[in-house]
């Protein structure tokens, strides 16, 4: 019986989310077809299976993307063929285990209940299940940064090194889903020097847990480097790209284009135009980057209206994210249907994540992995660029704050309540003492 009441929501809530998510994939995705960036990911899958080569033209080896996914799609295609659903079939499973992971984590830090609010809200929420339908890496880096948030608060709470092990495994498949979960390793110094400072855990358990992410990750990531750095002859620890990105958000585009904004612009949008030189670098990193400091260099004054624009973007509905289905087929009810969760639905959780943000200040120490990282994720999104999209891997976190505002709502009815009676009572007992005291005077009265 006791095992049935610890499993049954977990179940509950995991079957929820997997419906609605397949739902969403039969319906909304239909008929999907990988553009623009998961087309890439789907082209390395299919050539590692056909040429055995992680390229994307012909016999020529790419460090442009992350290697997890490509490699998770091969092997999904090595079993189906090459049929896209079966892929986004894994994402409905392991989003759906995002929303167990919610649960788990709103549980332990409020309570029972307020973790089954949790799980169900993260299993209905738009701003999760829309990216199960596209072959793009949210899901899976949610999913990683996730499991990697549980094992780090876990830790927090038992001390137990164990789940040091698990943190760092969860951060190296999130950092071979997508080059900046690497950055998480600054973060988790960062918590280290906090907890030893509000001694929850006693220092030494600190230090070797922080030395065991570290060499987890680190000698996860070590035969892709290693990998990289044969190919390209320069050090890559992951992926290159973060010339592109840089280029792309720091330019005259960005700045003054009214439909471009803060956002990423495409390299034939760029302006002024990137120099090229006659020999240029692998992939064009080394230019690319160049061009993004100068540019940076000399708009220095123009930096904090730009950067602003990207924290504005990061929190807005919904952003131009092309290749979305509900995008490529907008004349569907379903896709209709969608459109308007997307443009509701965060509006609701973000409103009520920040309420909970700011009430949760006693459960402060429970959230500390939660409150770094937001911080972390935030801070990438405004040093690179802001968009519904690298909201993503927060919308759990954002969730459960949401859970934490209803926690805090309904202590505080509570608590009204409780001196509501007492008050009540009081009075009661005030009345009652006043007419006892006169009905003695009048027995006693000459």
């Amino acid at each position: 019986m006791r095992r049935l009441r610890t499993y049954a929501p977990i179940i509950t809530i995991f079957c929820l989310a997997l419906l609605v998510r397949l739902v969403y994939n039969v319906t909304v995705a239909r008929g999907y077809f990988p553009a623009y960036d998961a087309r890439y990911y789907d082209t390395i899958a299919k050539n590692l299976l056909g040429e055995h080569c992680f390229c994307l033209v012909g016999h020529t080896p790419t460090t442009d993307r992350a290697p997890l996914w490509s490699f998770i799609i091969a092997i999904i295609y090595a079993v189906t063929g090459p049929i896209n659903f079966y892929a986004r079939l894994f994402f409905c499973l392991i989003d759906a285990g995002t929303c167990v992971i919610v649960y788990l984590l709103a549980r332990d830090i409020f309570n029972q209940r307020i973790g089954l609010i949790a799980g169900i809200l993260a299993a209905l929420y738009a701003g999760l299940f829309i990216y199960t339908g596209w072959l793009y890496t949210e899901t899976l880096y949610t999913f990683c940064l996730m499991a990697f948030a549980y094992t780090l608060y876990l830790l927090q709470r038992t001390g137990l090194l164990r789940w040091a092990v698990y943190s760092g495994l969860s951060l190296a498949l999130a950092s071979l889903t997508r080059p900046n979960g690497f950055f998480a390793l600054g973060m988790v110094c960062v918590w280290g020097i906090i907890v030893i400072r509000a001694k929850i855990i006693p220092w030494r358990t600190v230090v070797r847990a922080i030395l065991i992410i570290a060499l987890i990750t680190a000698g996860l990531l070590a035969p892709w480097t290693i990998r990289n750095y044969r190919v390209a002859h320069i050090f890559i620890p992951v992926a290159t790209g973060s010339g592109v990105v840089l280029a792309g958000v720091y330019n005259d585009t960005a700045l003054t284009d009214p439909e471009l904004l803060g956002m990423w612009v495409p390299g034939n949008r760029i302006r002024p135009p990137i120099p090229r030189s006659a020999h240029p670098s692998y992939m064009g990193e080394n230019e690319n980057r160049g061009y993004a400091l100068h540019w940076i260099d000399t708009h220095l004054s123009s930096m904090p209206y730009l950067l602003s624009l990207h924290f504005i973007n990061t929190w807005k509905p919904y952003t131009s994210e092309e290749g979305l289905p509900f995008r490529e087929f907008p004349d569907r009810t379903s896709s209709k249907i969608a459109w308007n969760l997307i443009q509701y639905m965060p509006i609701v959780i973000i409103a009520l994540a920040t309420l909970g943000l700011a009430t949760t200040w006693k459960k402060r120490l429970d959230l500390l992995v939660i409150y770094l990282i937001l911080l972390l994720t935030i801070g990438v999104n405004i040093a690179f660029y802001g968009s519904m999209r690298f909201r993503a891997p927060i919308e759990p976190l954002l969730v459960i704050l949401t859970a934490g505002a209803i926690w805090w709502l309904t202590g505080t009815l509570r608590t009204l309540r409780q001196d509501k009676s007492n008050n009540t009572k009081q009075h009661d007992g005030t009345n009652i003492s006043t007419v006892s005291a006169g009905n003695n005077e009048k027995v006693t009265k000459p």
